[in-house]
């Protein structure tokens, strides 16, 4: 089983390494990789198993780097490490599996970091057994071609004139199709707020009860709609803590 991947993100040099100190203390075998921006740490080309992250970082802070990486990197544990408080419940948008508050005690940091550790090592022998399970992909008709989109790539789909245009970070795709149909394959990561539209919870920033803001483009919510999906969304972030 190859080594455990942990990352550290932090724009002080000195808790940077202090928390090093205390990671190869608890896993010497651990490769331990040091970030001092959220954009270094996007950057980076393999996404770590876990990873203790500041909030109060200049440029693009913790939680907003949180947000993008788990686009990329929706298996990465994340424990954030910070002296702000009042971002608390802002971490379980995100997935995070802990949130240590500055300062803290060692025996504290041991623990979070052992059950972290049994996550990673539960969830590589998990694939070992039985696999990676593949992301479901849709195959699509559009300007006589067929095209495969991956539904974790979809921010969200909006239909007009029997048309269904699908919204990724980088580009829009439209073809002929039904929205209820696009629904049912979606899966339980997918909620449709209002008859027009369909959301991926994954890329959810903030909402209210007439607009569900998405990283990239927004979607309307019928009023009937409202509470409903609401209690779809913390079901999602529930099942994404447990699986974090």
């Amino acid at each position: 089983m190859e080594k455990m991947q942990i990352a550290i993100c932090d724009d002080e040099k000195e808790i940077r390494e202090l928390l090093a100190e205390k990671v190869a203390r608890l896993y010497p075998q651990a490769q331990i990789s040091l970030f001092e921006s959220g954009g270094e740490l996007l950057l980076a080309h393999r996404q770590p198993d876990i990873l203790l992250l500041d909030i109060g970082m200049p440029e693009k802070n913790g939680m907003d780097t949180a947000r993008e990486l788990r686009r990329s990197g929706p298996e990465t544990i994340l424990i954030f490490i910070t002296a702000l408080e009042e971002y608390v419940y802002q971490a379980f948008d995100v997935g995070a599996f802990h949130y240590l508050v500055k300062p803290f005690p060692d025996e504290k940091f041991a623990q979070v970091m052992q059950k972290a550790a049994e996550q990673v090592e539960e969830r590589k022998r998990q694939k070992c057994c039985s696999g990676e399970r593949e992301t479901p992909d849709l195959i699509i008709t559009a300007g006589g071609q067929h095209i495969t989109v991956s539904f974790k790539d979809i921010v969200y789909a909006e239909v007009f004139n029997r048309k269904i245009m699908l919204h990724t970070m980088d580009s829009d795709i439209e073809y002929y199709g039904k929205m209820k149909e696009l629904e049912e394959k979606a899966g339980e990561d997918f909620y449709r707020p209002h008859r027009a539209y369909l959301v991926n919870f994954r890329f959810i920033r903030k909402y209210d009860a007439a607009t569900i803001y998405m990283e990239r483009g927004e979607a309307l919510v019928a009023k009937k709609n409202y509470r409903e999906f609401v209690k779809s969304y913390l079901r999602y972030i529930q099942r994404k803590v447990r699986s974090y």
